[in-house]
């Protein structure tokens, strides 16, 4: 199947329009609440729609529609990637914690990112925090914080490699304004 060539390229790549977004949202919220309270009061079905109407709103604030998509095949990609620096980091922390004089330099590092703050940034401190020895503690002057057991290892280092993985998967693009 063709698509037509006048079909705006959002639509082409799948790509929602903010009130289609918000529709969705308000369906899912909607159907969520359905599934929570099954009644068929009349009075309760007002205030599932008033509940979803007002969390679509909330969500539609604080996470705004972005034109980003997946790249699928580098999602799973990371799937085999991420559980093995899992087995990694566990193997790492038991065998410090196992052993008689453990190597340990703890201290904080910076990690500058080409991720904006909000989802990208976050899904990356959270796969990150299963690298061996470190974990995200906050952000200062837009770099993330990690907490290292070694900050003499090549830390950095390791985590942008990490950004460029996730990034594959995460094909960026403008919000909608």
């Amino acid at each position: 199947m063709t698509q037509d060539p006048t079909t705006p390229d959002r639509a082409r790549r799948g790509i929602l329009s903010p009130r289609r977004t918000a529709v969705v949202r308000g369906l899912a919220y909607l159907a969520l609440w359905l599934l929570l309270m099954p009644s068929t009061k009349p009075g309760d079905l007002v205030i599932g729609i008033l509940s979803a109407a007002a969390a679509t709103f909330v969500s539609m604030r604080l996470l705004p529609p972005a034109t980003g998509c997946l790249n699928f095949d580098a999602l799973l990609m990371l799937v085999p990637h991420f559980l093995w620096e899992s087995v990694k980091a566990g193997v790492d922390v038991a065998r410090r914690a196992l052993a008689p004089r453990p190597r340990l330099a703890p201290g904080f590092v910076s990690c500058p990112l080409d991720f904006p703050p909000g989802l990208a940034r976050n899904t990356f401190a959270t796969i990150t925090s299963m690298m061996p020895g470190t974990v995200p503690s906050g952000e200062d002057n837009g770099t993330l914080l990690y907490h290292c057991l070694d900050t003499s290892a090549p830390v950095v280092e390791q985590l942008w490699k990490e950004e460029e993985l996730l990034s594959r998967a995460l094909v960026a693009g403008r919000r909608h304004d």
